[in-house]
């Protein structure tokens, strides 16, 4: 049986995921296979790496600092996006707090980041490097748009999975998953609204019409693949762990008792149903 588990972007919001994962990591359980997008992905590796609690650690200690997001860095030079790359991506990886190369690279399964390419407006799912110290593909994923610049991957033009695969469950399934655990990052009554920065969309991608289209139909998409995964959930073909409220938590939240609070309401769910996820797996 192969095992899998798929983790929902949402920028910070994106913290929860982390308590439930830091649950799984203290109770043992692994998987085959980790499919992640944008934060989700990013957040997901130190799941891999084992390191217990440090997302959260670096949230609670450069959420309010500038470098680490901030309007101010949309003026940096090479930067051009509202997050600090080389700080998030460079900085606390390889120096502040250090992620851990060498159990990452020694994790028996695979893990996928998920991006979208501009030119197809189509989902690709790809390999994380294990030794990258640039973090380029994990960069690339959580690339949202408006905010981010474009990347290129070896020819391949691409911004944040999450427009075109937001909880990718089925790409677990097409990988040979038998049983899998996603996370999501909103309540479950949540609705995703069509693109209010739609025309901006528009007019910042207009030579990639594909994409275009993809953000035009990104709500609709999103909210159809929830109801699907809601329909798996019942069948018992997957289990499913989602915050009960993230009201009042913006996707780049600076409280840090709010984003603890969040990461505790990951942690606790998670704890309170291990045995549930250990039965499920075996």
């Amino acid at each position: 049986m192969k095992t899998g588990i798929v983790l929902e972007g949402g920028a910070l919001r994106t913290i929860f995921s982390s308590g439930v994962t830091d649950a799984l990591l203290e109770g043992g359980i692994e998987f085959d296979y980790l499919v992640g997008v944008s934060a989700g992905i990013a957040y997901g590796v130190s799941y891999l790496s084992k390191q217990f609690g440090r997302n959260l650690e670096i949230l609670t200690k450069y959420a309010n600092d500038k470098r680490y997001m901030g309007k101010r860095n949309l003026l940096k030079p090479g930067n051009r996006c509202y997050f600090g790359l080389k700080f998030i991506y460079d900085d606390i990886p390889n120096h502040l707090v250090p992620f851990d190369y060498e159990t990452f690279a020694q994790w028996p399964g695979t893990a996928e980041a998920v991006v979208t390419d501009v030119e197809t407006g189509e989902a690709v799912y790809l390999p994380v490097p294990r030794r990258d110290k640039d973090f380029l593909l994990l960069q690339a994923t959580c690339a949202m748009p408006l905010l981010f610049p474009i990347y290129n991957l070896d020819g391949l033009k691409c911004l944040d999975g999450g427009a075109a695969d937001a909880v990718p469950f089925r790409r677990a399934f097409d990988q040979g998953c038998d049983r899998v655990v996603v996370v999501l990052t909103r309540e479950r009554s949540y609705r995703r609204q069509p693109e209010k920065l739609q025309p901006a969309v528009d007019l910042r991608y207009c030579r990639y019409p594909k994409f275009c289209e993809t953000m035009r139909r990104r709500a609709e998409v999103y909210n159809a693949g929830r109801e699907e995964l809601f329909r798996l959930e019942r069948e018992g073909k997957v289990l499913l762990l989602a915050p009960d409220s993230t009201q009042g938590f913006s996707r780049v939240e600076k409280d840090v008792h709010k984003i603890k609070a969040l990461w505790r309401a990951g942690y606790d769910q998670a704890s309170g149903r291990l045995e549930e996820i250990k039965a499920f797996l075996t």
